[in-house]
């Protein structure tokens, strides 16, 4: 039935992408950034309502009260795609930090662009930092709100990574408040295209995170918060912190 559900879905994916990546052709006519946004939060509404509906997924959402107003930093784990639509609309005017690799998809990724998100070409290396640190800074200057995969990557249900340079550069410059978030999305929608599992996904936000010095301090305040979340709501985190392992390795 997984496999079912996983084809069902991305044939409704795949013709309603079509169809509002034609549609959004005036939008970048135009070259409206706020229609760009609102056409977005459109489409990813419609990708969600089929997920659940023929996927038979419940989306719970908790912690909405910890969001605040105006500008911040969303410090989401990622597990999956779905990670990557369902902030279009829990914030007013979100920015996601995304791969450059993204803006080249037809159709969507001109609008990815348009729309306001942050495109990262994670070869560039240090220049890469720079150029985010730059176009986060207008974004947080606009009262966006920035949604950010600190550990860079996504990861398996439970699965811990090292926490990457970039949010770290981020909050520090940004001086927002830096919101964590957990998720159990990746038992549900799997990294395979043609997997999807019913049940109750959850993404559950937390209250802002304290101030914090340097690197450590940050990256611990972050995963203590993280392991928090996840325990309260019965979220998968494994207790063998994989990052050191990863760091070895590296």
């Amino acid at each position: 039935m997984s496999i079912l559900r996983g084809l069902l879905f991305n044939l409704y994916f795949l013709i309603l992408t079509i169809i509002m990546g034609l549609g959004a052709i005036p939008i970048r006519l135009m070259k409206r950034q706020d229609l760009a946004l609102s056409y977005a939060k459109l489409w990813s509404r419609a990708v969600l309502f089929g997920f659940a509906q023929l996927c038979s997924v419940k989306i719970e959402v908790h912690g909405r009260d910890n969001i605040p107003a105006g500008p911040s930093l969303i410090a989401s784990q990622h597990q999956s795609f779905f990670d990557g639509f369902v902030w279009m609309n829990l914030v007013p005017l979100p920015t996601y930090i995304i791969k450059a690799e993204l803006t080249k998809i037809p159709l969507v990724g001109p609008m990815l662009v348009l729309s306001g998100m942050i495109p990262v070409e994670r070869s560039a290396g240090s220049k890469a930092l720079r150029t985010m640190m730059k176009d986060s800074a207008r974004a947080h200057a606009s009262d966006r709100q920035i949604i950010i995969f600190p550990e860079g990557t996504r990861t398996l249900p439970g699965e811990r990574h090292p926490i990457q340079p970039g949010i770290i550069a981020l909050a520090r410059q940004a001086n927002v408040p830096v919101v964590p978030v957990a998720t159990n999305s990746g038992l549900f929608w799997d990294r395979s295209p043609w997997r999807k599992k019913p049940g109750v996904l959850k993404v559950v936000i937390g209250a802002p995170l304290p101030s914090t010095e340097g690197r450590n301090g940050f990256t611990t305040a972050l995963n203590e918060a993280w392991d928090e979340l996840c325990a309260t709501h019965e979220l998968p985190r494994n207790t063998v912190d994989n990052s050191v392992e990863l760091q070895r390795v590296s």
